[in-house]
């Protein structure tokens, strides 16, 4: 994956680094591949381009390959690794190239606002004016009333972000350590949503290489394979769901990708979740029934989803603060889980960690693709 830090890179070049550093990896040939699938939301509506699967096999010298443009909100990243897990799986496909890659600074950040806001119900909310902080605002005020969850409780597990963040030489926010305290004097976005819960505007690109089980050694020898895949969706206007805070979505695509594995919760030995806003983070881990509702943040202030704690909760920073490159984020969690399940994150390495978790989320539980990815 690229630096999501650095915003001197196009859209195109930004993918094609994390393209050519994931094909490097893989020691893979360019004739070789079969297909690719490019993750990206809003490429027309950011950067005035389209048709951006075509140009990256052009850019990447991968033509003829068949490509894909994979366009599902902020889980169009979790959808492009389902994509190839299925081309791949079905025999259609032998060597697939997923990758991802938003580049959201060349707009304004009202203009990024509102393009971010298009996917809310067009009648039930985007017309009011509801951008996605209005959104979080809502489901986190209605979350810390029904469960009690406190400020600190949201706090720490922002904090802990940051800390992980600061750990991760890509992150975004790497040089923005937080406080308990900082947090909660943070800036107000959206009562009670501060600055300090919601991620950033951000560029950049993160890209796998995926083939059958069978054929892994050929490529590394440290081959990480996807055990389960779930995909869920959900009633789009909030409103008109029978539970604002039942998430769904997150809930059955979990059931389906665990029952796929075959494994249980307690298998899992590190997640990377969507933290859009920090709330998220702990409704999603509740949903995917890692802790019962409204106890994931009381686990955080108690230190349970620390590096090194009983279960590790985005490593890498998460959307918070490794950054939130729409279209990218779904693979980023998929790399730092496999960076993790090989022993390779450095500073942030969880110990031990031979199963990881990954929840994509798009939306308010609208789309949820979830990946669980075991050392072979």
């Amino acid at each position: 994956m690229t630096d999501f830090r650095d915003r001197s890179k196009s859209l195109l070049e930004m993918a094609t680094e994390a393209s050519l550093e994931a094909i490097e990896n893989a020691g893979a040939e360019e004739e070789d591949f079969d297909a690719i699938y490019f993750a990206n939301m809003a490429s027309g509506a950011f950067n005035s381009q389209t048709a951006v699967a075509s140009a990256i096999a052009d850019q990447l010298n991968l033509v003829p390959a068949g490509a894909h443009r994979i366009e599902n909100g902020p889980a169009s990243g979790g959808s492009a690794i389902r994509s190839a897990f299925m081309g791949v799986a079905s025999g259609i496909q032998d060597l697939v190239l997923v990758v991802g890659a938003e580049k959201m600074s060349d707009v304004s950040g009202a203009i990024a606002t509102d393009i971010l806001a298009s996917m809310n119900h067009p009648e039930a909310e985007y017309k009011h004016g509801v951008p996605m902080p209005g959104m979080g605002a809502l489901f986190t005020r209605l979350y810390m009333e029904r469960y009690g969850v406190t400020e600190d409780q949201l706090a720490a597990a922002a904090v802990r972000n940051h800390t992980n963040a600061t750990k991760n030489p890509k992150a975004q926010l790497r040089h923005k350590p937080a406080t308990i305290q900082g947090v909660k004097d943070s800036i107000m976005i959206a009562d009670p949503i501060r600055l300090y819960h919601t991620c950033p505007v951000t560029d950049g690109s993160a890209a796998l290489v995926v083939c059958p089980a069978d054929k892994a050694g050929e490529f590394t020898d440290k081959p990480i394979q996807i055990v389960g895949s779930g995909q869920a969706t959900d009633i789009q206007a909030l409103e008109e769901r029978e539970d604002p805070l039942k998430i769904r979505s997150v809930e059955i695509a979990a059931n389906e990708a665990f029952e796929m594995a075959g494994l249980k919760r307690e298998d899992i030995d590190v997640i990377e979740t969507h933290d859009a806003f920090i709330t998220l983070e702990l409704a999603e881990i509740e949903a995917a029934g890692f802790f019962q509702p409204g106890e994931a943040g009381k686990a955080t202030l108690e230190g349970k989803t620390a590096i090194d704690g009983e279960l590790p909760v985005n490593p890498s920073g998460g959307l918070k603060a490794r950054g939130h490159a729409v279209g990218a984020t779904g693979i980023a969690q998929a790399v730092e889980i496999i960076t993790q399940l090989r022993s390779e994150a450095g500073e942030r390495q969880v110990k031990d960690a031979r199963t990881g978790f990954c929840c994509n989320f798009g939306g308010f539980g609208n789309n949820t693709v979830i990946h669980i990815l075991r050392r072979m």
